[in-house]
């Protein structure tokens, strides 16, 4: 049985989700940023962590100085 990448705690069947080519507990599937909950095939991956697509991904690895989704948001990078 797979471990969590997240936890290290087992991820049991039911309660899977695979996202990045691992199993992770739904819970523990979360933007390294804004620790929104992600879904599965629908978020953005840097560097094996992953990302809500905005804000977070857009602003922090898309083109500087343009507006993300009609707002303008900064974040530094940490």
């Amino acid at each position: 049985m797979p471990n969590c990448p997240k936890c290290d705690k087992p991820v049991y069947f039911a309660e899977k989700k695979t996202s990045m080519g691992k199993d992770w507990h739904a819970a523990c599937l979360k933007c390294e940023r804004c620790n929104k909950t992600l879904v599965p095939g629908n978020h953005a991956v840097h560097e094996d962590k992953g990302y809500c697509h905005k804000p977070c991904y857009a602003s922090m690895f898309g083109p500087k100085g343009v507006g993300v989704g009609g707002d303008s948001y900064s974040y530094d990078k940490k």
